[in-house]
């Protein structure tokens, strides 16, 4: 099993290599498997098509920011000090992915498989509104807060602010300081008064 999860791994990193240089359309699944090292053959024994690869790409980019999150995140942090890190940590993990992100959106897109989006992000948001939970019980957080919901935007609020900034070049000041008027916004709306 862990050969196998090896190859997929490989396969998934060359593909996230090759897609950033050539754009979806260009890539060939021969440039993936010859950057993997690998027979073509192998690509299918994991993915279906190029398309394919998308959602996969799309998982293990969200898996590798919740793993930094959750590096970072230590016991004795205050749910403040938690979104600061995790601002950080997004905007981070979208300046270093910021090619591949913008192919997995636009592969999600043309594919029809937005609704794929939900279902990767799903662990991230229930991960995230047990966090805004234990906020809640806290009493650092407001009490009429769904969780679920709030998680659900504070995930969207964050990274489309990392991503107008490095998708799209929209920084209209200091990044330091756009990172403060973003967790100024989200301890607002979330502080219990």
């Amino acid at each position: 099993m862990k050969e196998l999860d090896d190859k997929k791994s490989r396969l998934l990193s060359a593909a996230k290599e090759v897609l950033a240089e050539k754009g979806l359309e260009k890539a060939t699944i021969s440039d993936i498997v010859k950057r993997a090292g690998m027979a073509q053959g192998t690509f299918y024994l994991y993915f279906s098509s190029k398309n394919a690869l998308i959602p996969a790409i799309a998982n293990d980019l969200l898996q590798t920011m919740l793993h930094k999150i959750k590096k970072e995140q230590v016991l004795s942090d205050d749910i403040w000090s938690f979104f600061h890190k995790m601002i950080t940590v997004t905007f981070q993990v979208t300046n270093s992915y910021k090619e591949v992100l913008s192919l997995c959106y636009s592969g999600l897109a043309i594919d029809n498989t937005l609704s794929e989006w939900d279902r990767i992000y799903n662990p991230y948001y229930s991960w995230l509104a047990e966090i805004i939970a234990k906020g809640i019980e806290q009493k650092a957080i407001r009490q009429d807060v769904d969780p679920l919901v709030a998680a659900r935007m504070v995930i969207g609020l964050i990274e489309s602010s990392a991503e107008q900034i490095y998708l799209f070049n929209k920084l209209d000041k200091p990044l330091p300081e756009h990172q403060q008027d973003l967790f100024t916004f989200i301890h607002h709306a979330l502080e219990h008064r």
